[in-house]
């Protein structure tokens, strides 16, 4: 049997049956779009999460200094004086493998104003390294130097949304903004962030984008503190490549708590080991439904071989009369596994465009990242036509067994 004659008839037999082929396709629809959804959110999900972390910065540690309500706040500052530069000058001399460094320190502000507009973000003095360290690249403008940190220089950067509350006509760069009582200078403004993710592993993100930033010694010098407040904010130390951050997060842990008399006013974040923790979260739920979807392909199969055995019965008599008139055992395999991989094939096609439409889906209502992966797609369609051959084997041999004599005589 000619392999042409052969995809003709299996077209056409498929063809003439048309709702139950349908059927029997949705099974391996279903199957193959659910797991190119699952795995396109995944890396969609895992990408996200590395841009997310790239603001925080891999390699970083990051001190933060705790709030506390004013009675507990009074107790703790009767043995620690709270997050101070000092105990960055302590981590920096005291551990290895720190290539990097910055200081932050958050005012108080009741006023964000310009001659054009007004803000309700927060203001923040930080040493020039903080924009490198936390990955913020600038839009126009240009980062204040060591020179103008040293001598308190009234400068600043906007975040893009600060910015644009600030200057909605877009021209903030080389305009004055008015902080509390004092006038900065806009040298800089940052770029949109590259996520849109708010919130990491419990971690509030994308503030920055609607902060001002001022060297930190011109928060030291023309801005108050509050009484009791600590002298930092935060501050975030850079490791080496091949440097533990866990281990140096330990060591620089137990060096602060020394310092701070037991005190535990201040928390350490890790981005390696979030990142670590994101990824593990996240193979759990591709195992999970990865299984899911695998079932869907099983049942998908069990579909095809169902259909198969209810052709067999039903072509028995075609069946004798193509052994009848010379057709081997081996034409009537080829010809019925040829009809479980057309189903397969179809429905792999089909699946894969369900599988986008459903993605698509997906991101526009939850707002999840989506991000196309050709292994899933490959995977995906290879298993499902796996399946379809697999599980018309044994239709395929029931079929051949047939005697042509006893099929030509079943009615």
């Amino acid at each position: 049997m000619k392999h042409s004659a052969m995809v003709k008839d299996t077209l056409a037999e498929l063809a003439q049956h048309k709702l139950r082929t349908f059927l029997t396709l949705l099974g391996m629809i279903f199957g193959v779009g659910a797991v190119i959804a699952m795995l396109n959110i995944g890396e969609g999900a895992e990408r996200e999460a590395l841009k997310t972390i790239e603001t925080m910065g891999l390699r970083n540690i990051i001190v933060e200094s705790k709030t506390f309500d004013e009675k507990t706040l009074l107790e703790h500052r009767k043995h620690s004086l709270g997050l101070s530069q000092s105990d960055l000058h302590a981590a920096i001399s005291t551990l290895p493998g720190i290539t990097g460094y910055s200081a932050e320190r958050q005012i108080e502000t009741y006023s964000i104003i310009s001659h054009s507009g007004k803000s309700e973000g927060i203001a923040i003095g930080v040493l020039p390294s903080y924009m490198a360290l936390s990955s913020l690249p600038f839009a126009s403008g240009r980062n204040f130097t060591e020179l103008e940190e040293t001598y308190a220089a009234q400068v600043a950067v906007l975040g893009s949304q600060m910015a644009a509350s600030l200057f909605p006509q877009g021209n903030a760069l080389g305009q004055y903004v008015k902080v509390n009582h004092v006038w900065l200078h806009v040298i800089g403004v940052l770029a949109e962030p590259h996520t849109s993710n708010n919130e990491f592993q419990g971690i509030k993100l994308g503030g920055e984008q609607n902060q001002l930033f001022m060297p930190l010694q011109t928060a030291h010098n023309r801005f108050r503190a509050l009484p009791l407040t600590a002298e930092l904010s935060s501050f975030r130390v850079q490791l080496a490549d091949g440097v533990v951050s866990a281990v140096t997060a330990q060591a620089l842990n137990f060096l602060l708590q020394q310092r701070h008399n037991d005190i535990d006013d201040f928390r350490l974040i890790v981005p390696a080991a979030l990142l670590a923790q994101q990824e593990q979260t996240q193979k759990i739920f591709n195992i999970v439904m990865s299984c899911v979807a695998g079932i869907s392909l099983l049942v998908g199969g069990i579909g095809i071989m169902n259909i198969m055995l209810a052709t067999v019965l039903e072509r028995t008599k075609e069946i004798g009369l193509l052994r009848a008139i010379g057709a081997t055992k081996r034409d009537i395999k080829l010809q019925f596994v040829a009809e479980s991989f057309t189903i397969a094939i179809v429905g792999g096609i089909a699946g894969i465009l369900f599988g986008i439409i459903l993605s698509e889906l997906i991101a526009f209502y939850s707002g999840w990242a989506v991000s196309w992966s050709l292994p899933a797609i490959v995977l995906s369609f290879s298993i499902c036509a796996l399946i379809g051959v697999a599980f018309g084997v044994y239709p395929a041999i029931k079929a051949s067994e047939l005697d042509p004599i006893t099929a030509l005589q079943t009615d």
